[in-house]
């Protein structure tokens, strides 16, 4: 029988530390966290099933998983990867093990993937000898790293983020940025709430919003497309993928 807590002197020796879910029918790791105390157990428990934070669909994802396991007479496989991390370690490992299992149920990607993940050699080489942007208008950038190889760039930028909609609408142009890259600009007719009454071909993501709006001028292109995003706006450690260049 798998145990289902840490001993408390265990606890105090693990820190923070970073963890695998495994499906014990094939092997597979299915999901990957970090945590602290007795984290990587609340899974199977349902305790993280109603996290606000979380988006419905992957959630029920991981959670039917889990019930197929259970459903299978097997137990879930609980593997801590790495232990007695501060928390920017942790972040960094896990960020690390999300790119090296496909796959995986996890909602969002780690911590700094976008601008530090998984790249060809070739690919880092180009990065960082592109000329830096300097933003001159009003630039909104969103990160599509995640999205934009599954659907159109325009669709994948505009849709659908958790932002301040009074500050987004003051943006003169938007910018999608892939790994650090800027691959295109977008100027804004609107923006609306992400319900299908508004966006009748997409799903419906509360307390989202989505733009409608065309490419940007050539002029505007020209100033940014395939440029590299600065440094101080690309935060190593952090996952949230709206930025503004301008303060409000």
């Amino acid at each position: 029988m798998s145990i289902k807590q840490f001993p408390p002197e265990v606890k105090a020796e693990l820190k923070n530390y970073v963890y695998r879910l495994i499906d014990p029918r094939n092997g597979e790791t299915f999901y990957v966290g970090k945590g602290v105390d007795d984290r990587v157990f609340a899974h199977v428990r349902g305790e993280l099933e109603t996290d606000p934070s979380s988006e419905k669909d992957a959630v029920s994802e991981k959670f039917k998983r889990i019930r197929e396991i259970q459903n299978a007479g097997f137990e879930v496989g609980h593997v801590i990867h790495r232990h007695g991390m501060d928390e920017a370690t942790a972040f960094a490992v896990e960020a690390a093990l999300m790119d090296a299992y496909p796959g995986l149920t996890n909602i969002a990607g780690g911590v700094g993937s976008a601008d530090f993940g998984v790249m060809h050699a070739d690919e880092i080489v180009s990065r960082y000898k592109r000329e830096e942007a300097t933003f001159t208008d009003k630039a909104l950038l969103i990160n599509v790293s995640r999205s934009a190889a599954e659907i159109s760039l325009y669709e994948a930028t505009r849709y659908a983020w958790r932002l301040d909609v009074s500050r987004a609408r003051m943006a003169d142009v938007i910018l999608p940025v892939i790994q650090g890259i800027i691959v295109g600009a977008f100027t804004v007719d609107n923006w609306l709430a992400a319900t299908v009454e508004n966006f009748p071909d997409r799903e419906s993501i509360p307390k989202r919003y989505a733009f409608v709006g065309k490419e940007a001028s050539d002029e505007l292109l020209k100033r940014y497309k395939g440029k590299r995003v600065p440094d101080n706006y690309r935060r190593r450690g952090a996952a949230y993928p709206i930025r503004y260049t301008w303060v409000a």
